[in-house]
């Protein structure tokens, strides 16, 4: 690579910021934001809430940072070399959410909420007093919502248990205030089905489902890949579209780790 003076300035990508759990295993949470976001041509940066120890088998202990130290690393982060899109992860306390929704008041790029709730092996990584937080103060921040059934239900109350309802799911996500609902239909039977929305405008994102019981940092992956083209100047929908073929392509790459369920390949377009 050219060097000395008159050597082009390499240009400085898209830069996206993550704000979530630590997962130890290297499945999910920031481990998997960060490869998402390197595997799809940006840079990306970290603010940590919790450190979990973690392994494909699920959660064995967490331990959430102190709000003071979440704050002190998104002003140094974002003061210094700015962001161009955020993903929220794991806010395991009603603290944190009100520390966070504050912080991303004052931003003006897309902010992608992954109301994360329980890990993949069905660990809780939300406390139930922080359920409400979410709602009033994190998701009208939100350009985008990415909740799985789950945690519409836990959100909502809302219980879907076919495409049809996922409608009703997005509706009732809306009225906490984002512009855009993702409702993730991959715990239903049949294709993995998505249903995008702002309550106008419809798009249903369908890819065939995989026999690949490596699924590990699915959540993690979509809502950070989403936030990653959002970043590169993608719409919404074409945003979505994009990460969900991305992750449709990690999940069919998923690959066993230990002794529990495996992740999905951040890699697959590299191998």
């Amino acid at each position: 690579m050219e060097t000395g003076p008159g050597a082009a300035t390499p240009r400085t990508p898209p830069r996206v910021l993550t704000i979530a759990g630590s997962d130890s295993g290297g499945g999910a949470g920031i481990q998997a934001d960060l490869k998402t976001m390197l595997a799809l041509g940006t840079h990306g940066m970290s603010v940590l809430t919790a450190v979990t120890a973690q392994n494909s088998r699920g959660v064995q202990g967490a331990w959430e940072l102190p709000a003071d130290a979440v704050r002190a690393q998104f002003r140094s982060v974002v003061d210094d070399i700015g962001v161009q899109a955020v993903k929220t992860g794991m806010l395991a306390t009603a603290e944190l959410v009100g520390a966070v929704a504050e912080l991303l008041a004052g931003l003006e790029v897309p902010v992608v909420v992954d109301p994360v709730g329980v890990s993949k092996h069905g660990d809780p990584l939300l406390a139930a007093s922080a359920l409400d937080a979410v709602r009033t103060k994190l998701l009208p921040h939100a350009t985008v919502a990415t909740p799985n059934l789950d945690e519409v239900a836990q959100l909502t109350g809302v219980r879907v248990t076919s495409e049809d309802g996922l409608r009703d799911a997005a509706t009732a996500v809306l009225a906490f205030g984002p512009r855009w609902a993702l409702i993730k239909g991959g715990h239903l039977d049949g294709d993995a089905v998505d249903l995008l929305t702002d309550g106008f405008q419809e798009h249903w994102l369908r890819a065939p489902r995989h026999d690949n019981r490596h699924t590990h940092g699915t959540g993690c992956t979509l809502a950070s890949a989403l936030a990653a083209q959002l970043a590169k100047g993608q719409t919404v929908p074409g945003a979505a579209a994009a990460a969900k073929e991305y992750v449709t392509g990690a999940v069919a790459a998923g690959f066993p780790l230990g002794g529990g369920i495996g992740p999905v390949d951040h890699a697959w377009r590299q191998r």
